[in-house]
Order: C-alpha cells, then structure tokens, then sequence
C-alpha cells in the first residue's frame, strides 16, 4: 500500500506534520476498516481550492474540511485521493482551542474511513464514524506518545561518577 502526500497550498502547516505522519494516519485508517492494501493520495489545499472541488463534484459551493473520492473502479494509480484543507482545519483548532497537527490529523482519519465504507449523513452512521475516528486516533496518539518518550530518553545523557 503506498500513501502519496502533496501540499497544494501555501496555508502554514504544523511543524510537527510530516508527510510520514499523515501517511502513519492514513494508513492506520485503512487498516481499521479492513482496506490497508489500498493505494491513496492525501493532497492539502486551501479553503478556497476545496470549496471550488465541492461545488464542481458536490453541487455545494461552500467550505468543507475534507473531501475524499473513491478511485477503486478506475484501474490506475491510487484507490483514493482525499483532499485535506489546511486552512480550515487550522481556524477549527483554533476555534475549538485544540492542537492543529490533531485536527489535521483528524482529517486524514476521517477520508480515509470513507475509503472503507464509513460515513456520516445519518445519524447512526455518524456514532459509527466518530467511534472509528476515536478508535484510530487513540493508536496514533500512544504510538506518538511512545515514540516522544523514545525521543526524550534518547537526548537524556547519564551523569558522570
């Protein structure tokens, strides 16, 4: 499974968002819903970009946080491309006083799980989606807890005797 990141936008993004760790959530994403083996492109863009992509695909012009089309039937390239906007997930952050770098992760979860079938127009089907999304996040954030702590003891040196 190959998880292609590309940054079409000039939209600050967190320092800590490296292109390993949105393919690290992308990927746990599709594992969770049973379609790991799949090829997917993320692309961030800005608010204006996606607004424009949801109104020609969606018929509704207005911002989203991240669209996510299913290329299965298509025989090239990736299975998926989902596309991710930057800047709203920054001002949602910030809004709701949360770390941006989760928010975009979030994101990243959330195509991805549209990818394997999830979705999130009923009611139900929501709770199923955000059940996911916690599940998921919740391994990325002990996977990125333990490797800070790995990080940190690394830069710890032992006192001399």
């Amino acid at each position: 499974m190959t998880v292609e990141v590309a940054w079409a936008t000039r939209a600050p993004r967190p320092r800590a968002l490296t292109d390993g760790l949105v393919r690290g959530a992308a990927q746990a994403a599709l594992d969770y819903g049973k379609r790991g083996e799949i090829g997917l492109s993320v692309v961030f863009v800005d608010d204006a970009e996606l607004a424009r992509m949801h109104g020609e695909w969606l018929d509704d012009p207005t911002r989203t946080d991240v669209i996510t089309f299913d290329l299965g039937d298509e025989g090239l390239g990736p299975a998926g491309e989902l596309y991710v906007s930057t800047e709203r997930a920054q001002a949602v952050a910030a809004r709701r006083g949360l770390d941006p770098l989760r928010e975009h992760l979030l994101y990243v979860v959330h195509g991805a799980l549209h990818l394997c079938g999830f979705d999130d127009h009923a009611p139900a089907q929501r709770a199923r989606m955000r059940r996911a999304e916690r599940c998921v996040l919740a391994r990325l954030t002990a996977h990125l807890d333990s490797l800070a702590r790995k990080k940190s003891a690394a830069r710890v040196k032992p006192r001399a005797r």
